[in-house]
């Protein structure tokens, strides 16, 4: 019986994957409080390419309803205004030389509930994600089955540990969905 040829590690590591991707998208939800995160996902067409706005621009949280965008080359002011204006996070850049200032408006209950209904797309992503490396895992514990690799005992028990560690992945996922409907439906 060769057990050490199936790796659960590899799906956790996986799963962690999907996980953190889906807390970077719910980072780049607004809250209606200043975070330097929420500007992540902005990419910028610069020097003919697009580049994360991170690395033409340093951006700050000067007071908590404001962020500053510390522009480094005073060319990419206009393109970096752009991207933040094109990114569908209702943010108005204020330009003062190459520094921009952007003013968090105070959140409407309707954008609220816009938001909560875009994290739950989100979670719902990240879901089927996980669900794929489930299945993955479970094929690969069904294929070393018929080769004669793993016996059918230990194919259930390792069927079960995939299925424990996809129940806690999900948990997670609805734990951190929970937290940021929270925190956008705080008034």
């Amino acid at each position: 019986m060769a057990d050490e040829d199936y790796d659960i590690n590899d799906l956790k590591r996986r799963m962690q994957g999907a996980l953190s991707v889906f807390k970077n998208d719910l980072a780049g939800l607004r809250t209606g409080r200043a975070s330097a995160s929420l500007l992540d996902p902005i990419v910028v067409a610069a020097y003919g390419s697009t580049m994360p706005l991170n690395q033409v621009a340093t951006v700050s949280v000067p007071e908590p309803r404001m962020l500053s965008v510390q522009v480094w080359d005073k060319g990419m002011v206009h393109a970096v205004d752009k991207a933040i204006r094109e990114s569908n996070l209702g943010l108005n850049p204020i330009i003062e030389g190459t520094l921009l200032r952007l003013p968090i408006p105070e959140l409407n209950t309707e954008r609220r509930k816009e938001l909560v209904k875009i994290a739950h797309k989100y979670v719902e992503a990240t879901k089927v994600a996980i669900r794929h490396v489930r299945r993955d895992g479970l094929d690969e514990l069904k294929d070393l089955e018929k080769e004669g690799l793993i016996s059918e005992d230990s194919l259930r028990v390792y069927s079960d540990r995939v299925q424990k560690i996809t129940d806690e992945a999900i948990a997670e996922a609805d734990r951190m969905l929970a937290a940021k409907e929270q925190e956008i439906m705080q008034v």
